[in-house]
């Protein structure tokens, strides 16, 4: 069974329809990347999953329809959104951006194991807790968007461009990190501009052109396909 399964989902914006009819599923602690060029739609279907965009069609998440469930019981479910753009709360300190992450926990959940393993992947933002959020590097703040989503003890990530505007060897060190969270047996659903990075580290991979889901396979089968290497990979 499939942890999530979109079924021909729809979405428009007034006049423009950016999904038409897009289906795919996504198994318990696979890693699965969505790659395709700007305006294809990818950011579109990552709302739609985590109910912020109206669409028609299903979504499924543990076999339960979710299409009607409002962003914070699809949160509390364990579906979260690392944003593109990352999104911080620049007023805020490290610490209290990472506390910001546990909102939909029970109240008088112990969230320290949470904030350790967080400090602990990313021992820059231990060394940060106390400065603001906006002070930090354009990678800080990834790690601390990282970080935050981590707090809510998700299931099933939802990562929206996460080296969007970063130096390369700060790219290296988000890749290792999304690696790190797929070995440990977190589910991801990954939209990347870097489609090379992507299909390297993906388990299965989809194509999304103009709203429409166009090919599919494993990372490694995407990644030498002629069109692919063609469109996406500089061939």
């Amino acid at each position: 069974m499939a942890l999530l399964s979109v079924q021909s989902i729809s979405a428009s914006y007034g006049s423009i329809q950016a999904l038409k009819d897009v289906s795919f599923e996504v198994n318990e602690g696979e890693l699965v990347a969505i790659i395709g060029s700007n305006g294809a739609g990818k950011s579109t279907l990552l709302s739609c999953i985590s109910g912020i965009m109206p669409y028609s069609g299903s979504i499924l998440y543990n076999d339960v329809e979710i299409s009607k469930a409002g962003t914070d019981k699809i949160v509390q479910s364990g579906i979260v959104q690392i944003p593109e753009g990352r999104q911080i709360f620049a007023e805020l300190s490290v610490l209290e951006n990472l506390k910001m992450g546990a909102y939909s926990r029970k109240r008088g959940d112990n969230t320290q194991p949470e904030l350790d393993e967080v400090f602990d992947l990313f021992p820059r933002l231990k060394e940060r807790s106390n400065q603001k959020g906006g002070t930090l590097s354009g990678g800080e703040q990834q790690m601390l968007a990282v970080g935050r989503a981590l707090m809510s003890k998700p299931k099933l990530l939802l990562m929206d461009e996460p080296s969007l505007g970063l130096a390369p060897v700060i790219v290296a060190d988000i890749f290792k990190i999304i690696q790190r969270l797929h070995t440990e047996g977190i589910t991801i659903v990954l939209i990347e501009q870097n489609a090379r990075l992507a299909l390297r580290y993906s388990d299965r991979a989809y194509v999304l052109e103009t709203g429409e889901i166009m090919l599919t396979g494993t990372g490694a089968e995407l990644a030498v396909d002629p069109r692919v290497i063609e469109l996406y990979l500089g061939g």
